[in-house]
Parts: C-alpha cells; sequence; structure tokens
C-alpha cells in the first residue's frame, strides 16, 4: 500500500475520500490527489500533529502533506537555526507546499514600542525587517506577522497611530523590493495591545499605502473583539491578505465553540481567496485521537455548500 494512503487509511479509518474534494493545484506544481486537498488552503503548525509523526520537523510535514493540508504557518521561524529553515524550505518545495506567516519580531511585540515614536524602536522594528527577508527566501515566505506593541497611554490616540504609521513605511520599504508582505494582526490577548480592531488596521494599511502592508485577519481574536465577522470581513476585504482560524471560546479547532466556521469557510471561498488560512489553534483533545478529530472537523467545515 502506498505511504499516504496507509496514513490516510490509519487517520481516517477510510473516510478521507467519501468528504473531500477540490482541484486546487499547490505551489511548485505538485500534483495531490484532488480527494486529499480542502476547498480552502488550511496551514497547521509543528507540534499540531506530533502523536502521529513525532518531533522530527520534516516528518512533521511530510503526514500533513499525507492529510492534505497543502501549507505551513510557524510564528517562531525566525528564532529557529539558519539549518533548520532551509531544512523546512527545502522540504515544503519537494511537497509542494507553501510556508505561511511567522512572525517579525525583534523583542518589541508585546510591549510598549512603535507606539512612541522612539527611534531605538524604530530601529530595531527595521533591523528586524531585514532579518526577516533573509528568513523569508530560505522557505519562501511571502507573509510575516506584524504587532505594533502595546498602547502609549500618555500620547494622544492619534499620534500613537501617526507613530505606528511612520515605522510601517519603513518596514514596508525593506519588504516590498522582496515581494513580502507584513500582515497586521489585531489582537485581543490584552486590552494593553495597540491594534484591536479591524476597520483600525484597515486605515492604518489605507496611510501606509503599500502592497507590503495588509491585514491578517483572525477570526478568533475578531470573534472576542468585534464579532460581526462576515460583514467585518467584506468591509475589509480589499486590505485582508491572510487569514487566521480558532474557534471562541478556548481557541481550538473548528466546531468547538460559537463561531459557523462552515459559513465563514464558505464566504472566504466564494470571495475567490487564494491565500492561506493559518490554523492558529490548539487541539481541544490530546493525543492521536485529538489529531484525529481535529482533521475530521477541517474536513466537516470545509463542506460547505
Amino acid at each position: 500500500m502506498e505511504r499516504r494512503k496507509f496514513i490516510r487509511n490509519i487517520s481516517w479509518g477510510g473516510a478521507v475520500s467519501a468528504l473531500a474534494g477540490s482541484s486546487f493545484i499547490p505551489a511548485f506544481g505538485a500534483k495531490i490527489p484532488s480527494a486529499d486537498t480542502f476547498n480552502l488552503d488550511y496551514a497547521p503548525h509543528f507540534g499540531m500533529f506530533k502523536g502521529h509523526s513525532g518531533d522530527d520537523l520534516v516528518d512533521q510535514l511530510k503526514f500533513m502533506a499525507d492529510q492534505g493540508f497543502r501549507s505551513l504557518e510557524d510564528n517562531g521561524l525566525l528564532g529557529r537555526s539558519v539549518e533548520d529553515q532551509n531544512k523546512i524550505g527545502k522540504t515544503l518545495e519537494q511537497l509542494g507546499m507553501r510556508m505561511g506567516v511567522f512572525v517579525i519580531d525583534g523583542g518589541d511585540n508585546w510591549k510598549i514600542s512603535l507606539t512612541t515614536g522612539k527611534e531605538e524602536f524604530v530601529q530595531n522594528f527595521v533591523n528586524t525587517c531585514k532579518k526577516s527577508v533573509e528568513t523569508a527566501k530560505r522557505v519562501n515566505a511571502k507573509w510575516a506577522t506584524v504587532v505594533p506593541g502595546f498602547f502609549e497611554r500618555k500620547l494622544p490616540m492619534g499620534i500613537q497611530t501617526s507613530n505606528v504609521i511612520e515605522a510601517l513605511r519603513k518596514g514596508a520599504e525593506i519588504l516590498e523590493p522582496h515581494g513580502i508582505a507584513m500582515v497586521l494582526e489585531p489582537l485581543s490577548d490584552t486590552p494593553e495591545l495597540f491594534l484591536r480592531y479591524s476597520d483600525q488596521t484597515h486605515a492604518i494599511c489605507k496611510a501606509v499605502n503599500s502592497p507590503s502592508c495588509k491585514i491578517l485577519y483572525d477570526a478568533y481574536h475578531m470573534q472576542r473583539n468585534e464579532g460581526n465577522l462576515i460583514p467585518n470581513m467584506e468591509s475589509c476585504w480589499d486590505e485582508i491578505a491572510y487569514i487566521q482560524i480558532g474557534d471562541n471560546p478556548g481557541r481550538k479547532e473548528p466546531g468547538t465553540g460559537e463561531i459557523n466556521y462552515q459559513n465563514v469557510f464558505k464566504y472566504i471561498h466564494g470571495k475567490g481567496f487564494k491565500g492561506i488560512c493559518g490554523m492558529e489553534h490548539g487541539n481541544a483533545i490530546p493525543g492521536k485521537e485529538g489529531e484525529q478529530a481535529l482533521i475530521a472537523a477541517y474536513r466537516k467545515a470545509d463542506q460547505f455548500k
């Protein structure tokens, strides 16, 4: 029996063939049987399927591909060794998979930083963007997440916004010649975060005015901060370049919370979205059983009409 079919049968009990179906041809021209793929391009992260594939990065990527996933996202890629970055890039190419986001993080994302306008924070951000270009080249990445940090409560909101826009323009100047887009992610983790809403992020992208500054729309965070997901996505659609997934409450796979992901995915697919939907969430159930349940949850949510 072929390796792909063997692993699929273990994980699915033969159910995948009946549930799946897509005509998408992934990057690099790889030919994955249509029964193995999804309608949208969902991207797992390392560790999500360790019960089946173990700790080895290459084995994890091979398992993802065997389950029909066509992309990877790795928030901590910038901190990995050059050797591991090269290994990931080579394996992705061999498997016909795309690289999703990694985080542009020079240590200032989770504190008061770009909102201040201080040169030390701007320069660190610029230097981290330069480093990120080299990392992106090794894995053929086209998107990288940017978090502008916390509010500077001593400054008016308009001044903070101007400071962030100026810093992002400098970052975009570095990324744009290489075809890399920083994707700004409004978050819900703490009220101290400056970037929290989709309309706020949309306005900043318009002000930066670069193809290298777009929105990362994380449905989990946006459900927590503002709700009304589909209308808000529609309002911001012209600036959305990347999407992330996580149900609420709990930040686990679709079907474990209140978000109607089948409807959300139907909307995204109907917009003709060809980008990546990152699976930035945990597994609701631990171990192999949880990994199988997670894949089944995506198969179910992906079967929209």
